[in-house]
């Protein structure tokens, strides 16, 4: 908790040791970057080391396991994001709620990763549920309603981005027109039309509109809308 508050504690004085040649904020910005580019997997005390050039036993004296790095690492990827509109519409700002999170795990998958479910309380997480608060705040909610907003939000961004990142890996791996070349011919004969009628007719629609299997982005638009149409009073 005093590495995640480092920066609002005052600085311990007393106390002799090495010189120090990063900082904490250094070495949570190396292990962020390993883990975009190499995974959460990847991430390790003696991968970010070397991330800095540094001996793997030095990197303790900074944070001591890499449990307690990724706490940094998601508060820190918290911190970086965008302050949230408040001076936009209540549409407009609950929609800025649940894009920011969706942003958030497509930019960084690794997320997906880490443990979520027990809140990482630091400064970074903290000020962006203070914003989200405020973006909620004003029409018409309960607080523990307006809490179960932002969580529905949330939950909703967080399963369209995961969606939306296999999606890409699958494309990535076999594109649509090929996977379409190689099982086409098979799904015909083992769907026939007569037997599958709507299924045929909604999936021919969707997919000369997709030109793939599925839109998570076009998903994510539409399901956004109408939550936030249920969630609107009146």
């Amino acid at each position: 908790m005093e590495l995640l508050w480092r920066h609002s504690l005052p600085p311990r004085t007393g106390g002799r040791g090495p010189r120090q040649t990063v900082s904490v904020d250094d070495v949570v910005t190396a292990a962020i970057g390993l883990a975009d580019r190499e995974g959460y997997e990847k991430v390790s005390i003696r991968a970010v080391a070397a991330e800095l050039g540094l001996r793997p036993m030095s990197l303790y004296t900074y944070v001591p396991s890499k449990e307690a790095l990724t706490v940094l690492m998601v508060d820190a990827v918290a911190a970086a994001g965008a302050p949230l509109p408040t001076d936009v519409p209540a549409r407009e700002r609950l929609s800025a709620v649940a894009r920011q999170i969706r942003d958030e795990y497509l930019a960084h998958p690794w997320l997906f990763e880490v443990p979520s479910w027990r809140m990482v309380l630091g400064p970074g997480r903290t000020r962006r549920y203070e914003q989200q608060l405020a973006a909620v705040d004003g029409i018409g909610l309960d607080d523990p309603g307006m809490d179960r907003v932002i969580s529905v939000l949330t939950q909703f961004a967080t399963g369209n981005a995961r969606t939306a990142l296999a999606a890409a890996r699958s494309s990535r791996e076999q594109s649509d027109a090929d996977w379409w070349e190689t099982y086409g011919p098979l799904l015909t004969e083992v769907m026939p039309a007569a037997e599958y009628p709507l299924s045929t007719r909604v999936g021919a629609a969707v997919g000369e509109l997709y030109q793939a299997p599925g839109d998570p982005a076009g998903d994510f638009a539409y399901g956004l809308a109408r939550l936030i149409e249920a969630i609107l009073p009146g």
